[in-house]
C-alpha cells in the first residue's frame, strides 16, 4: 500500500513540474502571438500586445484570491480548478484559429485572459506543492529548483517553435500556432487526470482563514511596499526585454537582420535570439543558486540591476555594428529548409539585450527574499499581494508597444497603400532603464525593514 502511494506521489510530482513548465509555455507564448494579431488583424503593436496585457491583468484579479482558495481547498482541489481553467482558456485561444472573421481577436483576447487565471492558480499551487510532495526542506527546494529548471526550458522553447510555425510574419495567422495550443490542452488533460488519482499530502487544517484583527498588515513595511512594487516592474522588464527585441528584429519594413542582403528568415532568427534570452535565464538560475548561500541577496540583486543597467544602456546608444550569433536553427528563404545550430548576423544591440536574461533570471527570488525579510506572520498575505502584482507583466510591456507606435514614425508601403508606422524600438527601451534603476535602488536602500517595531509574532 505504502508502495503504491510512494508511486502515486512520484508521478504527481512529474506532472507538477510539467505543469511548472506550462506556466512559461502559455505565458510565453503571448508574446510572439502579439505579432501574429497585429498582422492578422492589421492593428498597432500596442493592439497586437494585448493579449500578453489580458494574461497578465489576470494576476491582478485573481492574485489574493488565488491564495484564499488553496487555504480553503488545499493543493489538489487547487490544482484541478487551475488546469480546468486552463483547459478552458487555451481551448478558447485555440477555437480563434478557426473563426476568419475579425472577431477572432477578440476571442483570443478572451481565452488569453482565462489563461491567465489559471496561470495565476498554478503559480500560487506549485511551488508549495513541490515543497510539500518532496517532503519539504532540502528535497523539497530541490523539486522546486527542477521545476524552475523546466520552466525556463518551456519558456524557451515554445519563441523557437512559435519561429518555427511562422514563416512570414507579415502572413501570420493564429491558425498557424495552433499546434503549440494542442500540445497545451493535450498536457493540461494528462496532467488533470493524473493529479486527480494521485495521492497529495495536505495540510492538516484547511477552511477559511481565520481574521486577525490588527492594526498592522504587510504593507505596514515599507521595504515589503517598495519590494511588491519591485515585483510590478521586474515581470515588466522580463517579459518586456525579449517582447520588443523580437519585433524589432523581424520587422520587414526596417530589416535591422539585412535579410535583403544577406539571405536567411528573419522570423527564424528572431525567435532564436529572443529564445536565447530565455536560456540564459536558465543558465542565470542555475549559478544563482549555486552561488546564492555565498552572496548576500541584496549584493546579488545590485549587481545584476547594474550590470542590466550596463547592458540596455549601450544597446540602445551603442555603435550601429553586426556581430556573430549563436541560433538555435536557420530557414532557407528560398528553400524553405531547416538547419539546427549555426549562427546569424544580428545587431551588437540585440546581443547585449539577450544577456540581460542572466540578470533577470534571479531578480524574482531576491526581490522576494528581502521584500518578505522580517515579516513574521504576515508573510503568506504578502505573498497573495506579490502574485497580484504580477500583472506589471502585462501593464509595462502595452506601455513599451505603445511608444513605440508613437516614436519615429516612417512611412511604409503595405499592400500598396502608404501608411504610417511607429518604430521607436530602442526608445521603448526607457521603461527597462527607469525599471533597473528603480531595482538598484530597491537592493540599496528601499530593501532596509525600518519598521522593526511592528509585533509580527
Amino acid at each position: 500500500m505504502t508502495t503504491k502511494k510512494d508511486k502515486s506521489q512520484i508521478v504527481a510530482i512529474i506532472m507538477m513540474i510539467f505543469l511548472f513548465g506550462m506556466i512559461s509555455f502559455v505565458t510565453n507564448l503571448a508574446s510572439p502571438m502579439g505579432d501574429v494579431l497585429k498582422n492578422q488583424f492589421k492593428v498597432d503593436n500596442w493592439v497586437g500586445t494585448l493579449g500578453v496585457f489580458a494574461n497578465f491583468i489576470a494576476y491582478a484579479v485573481m492574485g489574493i484570491p488565488s491564495g484564499i482558495l488553496l487555504q480553503k481547498r488545499g493543493y489538489k482541489k487547487t490544482a484541478l480548478i487551475a488546469i480546468a481553467v486552463g483547459i478552458i482558456g487555451v481551448g478558447i485561444q485555440t477555437l480563434s484559429g478557426t473563426i476568419s472573421s475579425s472577431t477572432a481577436m477578440g476571442v483570443y483576447l478572451l481565452g488569453a485572459f482565462i489563461a491567465g487565471f489559471s496561470m495565476c492558480l498554478l503559480n500560487t499551487v506549485v511551488n508549495p506543492m513541490l515543497n510539500t510532495l518532496g517532503g519539504g526542506g532540502n528535497k523539497g527546494n530541490q523539486l522546486i529548483q527542477i521545476g524552475g529548471t523546466f520552466n525556463s526550458l518551456c519558456g524557451t522553447s515554445v519563441i523557437v517553435l512559435t519561429g518555427i510555425l511562422l514563416p512570414n510574419i507579415k502572413k501570420a495567422e493564429i491558425a498557424q500556432v495552433q499546434p503549440l495550443m494542442f500540445a497545451a490542452l493535450a498536457i493540461f488533460a494528462l496532467a488533470f487526470i493524473v493529479i486527480s488519482l494521485a495521492s497529495i499530502p495536505e495540510k492538516k487544517t484547511l477552511g477559511a482563514p481565520v481574521a486577525e484583527k490588527s492594526q498592522y498588515s504587510a504593507l505596514s513595511f515599507r521595504h515589503f511596499l517598495l519590494g511588491a512594487i519591485g515585483i510590478f516592474v521586474y515581470v515588466g522588464i522580463e517579459v518586456g526585454i525579449p517582447n520588443v527585441l523580437q519585433k524589432w528584429l523581424q520587422n520587414p519594413h526596417l530589416d535591422v537582420l539585412g535579410i535583403t542582403t544577406n539571405g536567411g528568415n528573419a522570423e527564424a532568427i528572431a525567435a532564436s535570439v529572443a529564445g536565447t534570452y530565455w536560456f540564459l535565464m536558465l543558465i542565470g538560475r542555475l549559478v544563482g543558486a549555486s552561488i546564492a548561500s555565498k552572496v548576500s541577496t541584496k549584493s546579488m540583486l545590485a549587481a545584476v540591476s547594474s550590470l542590466g543597467l550596463v547592458f540596455v544602456l549601450f544597446a540602445m546608444v551603442g555603435p550601429e555594428i553586426s556581430v556573430k550569433f549563436p541560433v538555435f536553427y536557420e530557414r532557407d528563404s528560398v528553400t524553405d529548409a531547416f538547419s539546427l545550430g549555426g549562427t546569424a548576423q544580428v545587431p551588437l544591440g540585440a546581443a547585449l539585450l539577450v544577456l540581460c536574461g542572466l540578470c533577470t533570471s534571479i531578480m524574482w527570488g531576491g526581490i522576494f527574499n528581502l521584500a518578505v525579510e522580517g515579516l513574521g506572520k504576515y508573510t503568506e498575505k504578502a505573498s497573495g499581494i506579490f502574485m497580484t502584482l504580477v500583472c506589471g507583466g502585462g501593464i509595462l510591456t502595452l506601455l513599451q508597444n505603445f511608444i513605440i507606435d508613437k516614436t519615429d514614425i516612417i512611412t511604409v508601403v503595405v499592400e500598396g497603400k502608404e501608411e504610417q508606422m511607429g518604430t521607436g524600438y530602442q526608445a521603448s527601451y526607457w521603461v527597462i532603464i527607469a525599471g533597473l534603476a528603480y531595482l538598484l535602488y530597491y537592493a540599496l536602500v528601499g530593501s532596509k525593514n525600518v519598521n522593526t517595531d511592528v509585533p509580527v509574532e
